[in-house]
């Protein structure tokens, strides 16, 4: 197969000068590994997969041989061949299940090529010689269900994340819906690839209930035609034991993970929310009621991937931070808690943003009504703005509204601003 990590090169002329065209996938700045012409996306852990496959289908070619193939003496002929056949079937559907969730777009969302417009620029007293910083805000609010939902910055794709986005350290994307990352299958769980990873999960429960439970019957037909005891019975097929062993051990792990993954789907939460906000102490802004929860994730179509890793582009030349009537200070200030905090349940009106300015508290304090870890705005101005209609259109289609109401603003005051300010004119 053709793998592509690091990217390769080409060089071809385009309008009279020479430029460089490449695809998409060989120019990708996150840390993926695509196969077959940007056809497979992978993670960077993509050797663990190999390892997971193992895990499936040695314990199956064991079961096989010793254990299906002498079912064919102990069962009617067509019976024997049936537990042979369903076994190699459902082990070929679990491995293709992996493969499907790890060599597929989870839901990156590309990167853009420009920060975003500032909205903000310093004030600088007249006849100063400072040059004026422009400043982004570091939140953008959005309302999901009545529910205000601050999205998040993100400095190294140089956007504003959607809801239910989150920036995975390991593949160095933002992935919509993102869930986790799994070091199983290598590669992020996201939108795109949740509903493939929860079948994976659950039939590898499956086959280890069922090779399992055929291992079971293969030892009381011994201990019935031999007429011994259980643990005689064991004795002589050691490969039972290994396996029962084994597949019970297993099924705690991918049981569990299921049973978990059954209670996230049926509250529409992903792993991601779970563990960081807990929406089982407070009211969850994305859950429609169990049956709609489940329909979603299971009955509503996959949305396109919005990369083309096979596209032909030109390389561009490394992104420079944009300076507009001065030097230019990125969104890279002290990081929060949360990248998607919740606000109060309120309606939109002309006190929104009042309230949910008043909502912040200080460092390590939860908004008891939010239920949510919020920090001080560090003197940030309150102002206005407009998201991009690509986040806006995502949160409208997670709840009855995509307005936009008043939030923090980029502007840093006190002692901080003044660092900044000093560090960029050094």
């Amino acid at each position: 197969m053709n793998g592509v990590h690091p990217p390769k090169n080409s060089g071809e002329a385009v309008g009279g000068g020479t430029a460089e065209v490449i695809r998409t996938y060989q120019t990708w700045k996150g840390s993926n590994i695509f196969f077959l012409g940007g056809r497979f996306i992978f993670g960077p852990d993509i050797r663990s997969i190999f390892l997971s496959i193992f895990l499936i289908v040695a314990p199956v070619v064991a079961f096989c041989v010793f254990v299906a193939r002498k079912l064919l003496d102990k069962f009617s002929h067509d019976i024997g061949i049936l537990v042979m056949i369903i076994v190699i079937v459902f082990t070929i559907y679990v491995v293709t299940l992996l493969l499907v969730t790890s060599g597929r777009d989870p839901g990156i969302i590309p990167r853009s090529t420009h920060p975003p417009e500032p909205e903000t620029i310093d004030q600088i007293e007249v006849g100063s010689t400072q040059t004026p910083q422009i400043r982004l805000p570091r939140f953008k609010e959005v309302m999901v269900n009545g529910f205000s939902v601050k999205v998040k910055y993100c400095d190294t794709c140089m956007l504003y994340r959607p809801p239910r986005c989150s920036h995975c350290s390991i593949c160095d994307n933002c992935v919509e819906r993102f869930d986790h990352h799994c070091p199983w299958v290598g590669q992020c769980i996201g939108l795109r690839n949740y509903r493939f990873f929860f079948m994976f999960v659950s039939s590898a429960t499956l086959l280890c209930i069922y090779v399992f439970a055929f291992c079971w019957v293969y030892v009381i037909k011994i201990k019935n035609s031999e007429e011994t005891s259980i643990w005689g019975a064991l004795i002589k097929t050691p490969a039972s034991i290994v396996l029962i062993i084994y597949t019970f051990i297993c099924v705690w792990f991918v049981g569990g993970l299921t049973a978990f993954h059954l209670y996230l789907i049926s509250t529409n939460q992903s792993t991601y929310e779970n563990f960081r906000y807990r929406y089982d102490q407070t009211e969850n802004p994305y859950s429609r009621g169990i049956i709609e929860n489940f329909k979603e994730v299971f009955w509503r179509s996959i949305p396109p991937s919005r990369n083309d890793f096979r596209a032909v582009v030109v390389r561009e030349s490394e992104t420079v931070p944009r300076a507009s009537g001065g030097g230019f200070v990125s969104s890279n200030v002290e990081k929060t808690l949360s990248d998607i905090e919740m606000g109060d349940r309120k309606a939109i009106g002309d006190n929104g943003s009042g309230r949910a300015d008043q909502s912040g508290h200080g460092e390590g304090h939860s908004d008891l009504r939010g239920g949510h870890p919020r920090r001080s705005s560090w003197g940030r101005r309150s102002g206005s703005w407009e998201l991009p209609s690509d986040i806006a259109s995502v949160a409208s289609g997670l709840g009855d509204s995509n307005r936009i109401i008043g939030g923090s603003s980029g502007s840093l005051g006190g002692s901080r601003g003044g660092q900044l300010t000093s560090q960029s004119r050094q």
